[in-house]
């Protein structure tokens, strides 16, 4: 390696405030969910919220070994998708729940060029059937997007 080579890390930095996501903080989060235990992780600690759980949960709910899944925790944190908060002895992780909504907001912005409707985001959750869009009551006429 050459003596003053670049070295490239992972980690961004915090998202800027205001207009939304970077591309490196986007390729940060999508880099962070790729891997299959820290997309359980993050699914797990959005299904914990508001409260959040410690690591020993975590650990215990997806059978991860407590070093693995400290390098996992790591990395999501970097990501800026989760934060820990100190109680006591524990650490106790939560989803950074503005962080995922800055991330789908940016791939549906910025990636459908301003036009969100190319990408049909509420005709794909209602298809989805995962209960994430208020079902549209009947004797309401006309498409609600």
């Amino acid at each position: 390696m050459k003596k003053n080579a670049l070295a490239v890390v992972g980690h961004v930095g915090p998202a800027p405030q205001g207009r939304g996501l970077s591309a490196a903080h986007a390729l940060a989060a999508l880099a962070g969910l790729g891997q299959a235990t820290r997309l359980d992780i993050f699914r797990l600690l959005m299904r914990s919220e508001p409260d959040g759980l410690p690591a020993g949960s975590i650990a215990e709910a997806l059978e991860c070994a407590h070093n693995t899944l400290s390098s996992h925790l790591a990395i999501l944190a970097r990501s800026g998708l989760i934060q820990g908060t100190r109680d006591g002895r524990s650490i106790i992780y939560r989803a950074n729940v503005d962080a995922m909504k800055s991330l789908i907001a940016y791939l549906v912005n910025d990636c459908c060029e301003g036009h969100p409707e190319l990408c049909d985001v509420q005709d794909a959750l209602r298809a989805a059937d995962c209960g994430c869009t208020p079902s549209v009551k009947a004797g309401k006429k006309g498409n609600r997007r």
